[in-house]
């Protein structure tokens, strides 16, 4: 009886060790099969990146940049906003990943208005603000008392006032720079009306005013091109200044997100911007 009970005991202890040993072969050989780690996380499987965009230029550069960025494992997700304060909010409060759409001075303009923490990531390109005919499609038929269209918002009302004033319908008080509104006006020959208006609105309200100032990325969405009258140049001040920018969250350093920007400022997309826009140039 002895003698059966310690074989089946020396029998039992032989099995548990070669079934834990077969668990732990098993394990290794798993271990050893996983794929490599990867900048995007495990190999065969990809980053989303969500990005908030104006619908052009900036969404049709983004859909440029996704076979780019798909051949480094990153899904570019396009979420398209029609004005200036959504995209920001969004982006602050990690909605997004980041947005294009903007220029530098407006992101810090809107940082110091509403307390969020969103920095350049760097610049792609730059959209000419253009003088654009409504009623009126000369600047020297401009009526007295026209009513001219500019944007709403602090940066670029300041931006289109300059223009009116770079093309002689009015001067600006010394020193207005980037802060001018309609009461730094200190000349005003043909006594035009200046209409602030949200910048998305200003294209439809073409038929309603005499001439507008309209961002470029605007005038292309609302098909109001062949309406353009004067533009800042490309080898302006405006085009260091106002270049649109890749916004991301403060201390967003994610390497799919350098790779993002890198995509936005390869070659393929300076030529396409250079085939398909008039008033859009790199800044790259």
């Amino acid at each position: 009886m002895k003698t059966n009970f310690w074989k089946k005991a020396a029998a039992l202890t032989a099995a548990a060790g070669l079934t834990l040993c077969l668990a732990a072969c098993s394990q290794q050989k798993k271990e050893e099969g996983k794929p490599e780690q990867t900048d995007n996380g495990d190999a065969g499987q990809t980053v989303t990146l969500k990005v908030g965009a104006s619908p052009s230029p900036h969404s049709q550069l983004l859909e440029q940049a996704k076979p780019i960025l798909a051949e480094q494992g990153i899904t570019l997700e396009i979420q398209q906003f029609t004005d200036y304060i959504l995209p920001n909010e969004a982006l602050e409060q990690e909605e997004l990943d980041a947005n294009f759409f903007q220029h530098q001075p407006y992101l810090e303009e809107f940082n110091q208005k509403h307390g969020t923490h969103l920095v350049s990531l760097g610049a792609v390109h730059f959209e000419a603000m253009g003088i654009y005919g409504g009623k009126c499609d000369s600047l020297e038929q401009l009526p007295q008392g026209a009513k001219v269209g500019v944007p709403s918002d602090v940066t670029n009302e300041a931006r289109a006032l300059q223009l009116l004033a770079d093309k002689g319908l009015i001067a600006l008080k010394e020193g207005a720079g980037l802060e001018a509104t309609a009461k730094d006006i200190v000349e005003n020959p043909k006594e035009i009306q200046i209409v602030e208006m949200e910048a998305a609105n200003l294209p439809r309200s073409l038929p309603d005013l005499d001439i507008a100032v309209v961002n470029g990325n605007y005038a292309i969405d609302g098909q109001v091109i062949d309406r353009l009258i004067e533009s800042e140049s490309a080898q302006s001040e405006a085009a260091q200044t106002f270049a649109n920018i890749v916004a991301v969250r403060e201390g967003d350093d994610r390497p799919e997100l350098k790779k993002l920007l890198e995509a936005l400022q390869s070659q393929p997309i300076e030529a396409y911007i250079a085939e398909e826009y008039s008033t859009v140039f790199p800044a790259f």
